[in-house]
């Protein structure tokens, strides 16, 4: 399937099938942050904690000046109804040619391959800049789901850091 992009309102807008990633700019952010939905229909009535944290990530970037756009969170939203399923996004730009991945899925849409098809689309995406030649993720020892959604997309599992265990993508997934 291919990957389209585009942009909506200063907004990049990452598409795939039945997926819409749309970032989530400072602003809107900031709403997330606050358990608040920002303008978006989510499927639980608000973001996930995981979407909160990672929006709070977003508005710290911004309030130190090192936010850049393309580089933060994105909503996770079904193209068919415009619903919000979660968040997906990197934890920063790229650093010496690495970008880090994280995803986080409301509870009601959680083993529908969600978190699989927005894992592959922001790799897909990322390993098309020129100054990412690596993705990297995390894990908690125990959250398989988590595990078996890097090992979908084609992650490989290298050396932990520290108690979290650690994955490397180096080539865009099919």
């Amino acid at each position: 399937m291919t990957l389209h992009a585009s942009q909506d309102g200063g907004r990049l807008v990452l598409t795939q099938g039945r997926l819409v990633l749309r970032e989530q700019l400072p602003d809107d952010a900031a709403q997330l942050a606050d358990g608040k939905p920002a303008s978006l229909v989510w499927i639980d009535g608000v973001p996930g904690d995981g979407t909160t944290g990672a929006a709070s990530m977003t508005v710290a970037a911004a309030g130190a000046g090192v936010y850049r756009p393309g580089w933060g969170l994105f909503a996770v939203i079904r193209a068919e109804d415009g619903v919000a399923v979660g968040g997906a996004g990197f934890h920063g730009p790229p650093d010496r040619g690495a970008v880090e991945i994280g995803y986080d899925l409301s509870v009601s849409a959680r083993g529908a391959g969600w978190a699989t098809d927005a894992a592959r689309v922001l790799c897909q995406w990322a390993l098309a800049q020129p100054e990412v030649i690596v993705v990297l993720a995390t894990t908690e020892p125990g959250n398989g789901a988590s595990q078996a959604v890097l090992e979908r997309v084609g992650f490989a599992r290298v050396a932990d850091r520290g108690e979290l265990w650690a994955y490397e993508l180096t080539s865009p997934p099919a």
